[in-house]
This record gives C-alpha cells, structure tokens and sequence, in this order.
C-alpha cells in the first residue's frame, strides 16, 4: 500500500472514530466505545504508514479528511444544520486538502 493510499484510509477511519465518539455517549456504550478504539488504533496505524509523506501535508490532510467526514456524517446521520456558511467554511477545508496535495508532489 502507497502513501497516499494509508493517508487516505487513516482520513476515513478518523471519520469512524469521530462519530463513534458521540454515539458512545461518553464511553458508556461499550460496542460504541470499543468501535470507537479499534478505529482510533486503526486511524493511527495507517497515518504512520504514511508517514513518508512530509509530515504537515500529511498531518493536515489527515484531519481534514476527519474535520470534512465528520461534518457530512453529521448532517448526514445526526441531523445537524445546513447553512450556507457552513458549507462555505467546508469547501474551503476541501480547497485546503486539494491545495496541500497538488503541492506535496
């Protein structure tokens, strides 16, 4: 598996944990809190696999993959608002992420 590839998958499980985190109502939920701990370790694991990446690109990717996740599972699965300025803010994450990426090669 490349670089780019671990980053990627360590982006989406930051999304699982995330979410987990609040459907674990503060790790009182032990299926959700166990979910939750797998993905972090999971997250962890993979962003190290990438870390031949230079480490702010990778490390901004990483949370902006979770930062941009976690807002979409939350409109998405826990009815929070859409709002224009919240989807402003969002796009610019993504422009963000686009940004560091095109500048890493």
């Amino acid at each position: 598996m490349d670089a780019w590839t671990a980053l990627v998958l360590a982006g989406v499980l930051e999304v699982v944990w995330a979410a987990g985190l609040k459907l674990s109502r503060g790790f009182s939920s032990p299926g959700w809190s166990l979910l939750t701990a797998a993905a972090m370790g999971a997250s962890f694991y993979f962003l190290a696999r990438a870390a031949e990446l230079p480490l702010g690109t990778a490390y901004v990717i990483w949370t902006g993959i979770g930062a941009a996740g976690a807002f979409l599972t939350g409109i998405a699965f826990f009815r929070e608002p859409v709002t224009p300025a919240r989807c402003l803010f969002a796009a610019l994450l993504l422009c963000g992420i686009a940004g560091m990426k095109l500048t890493a090669l």
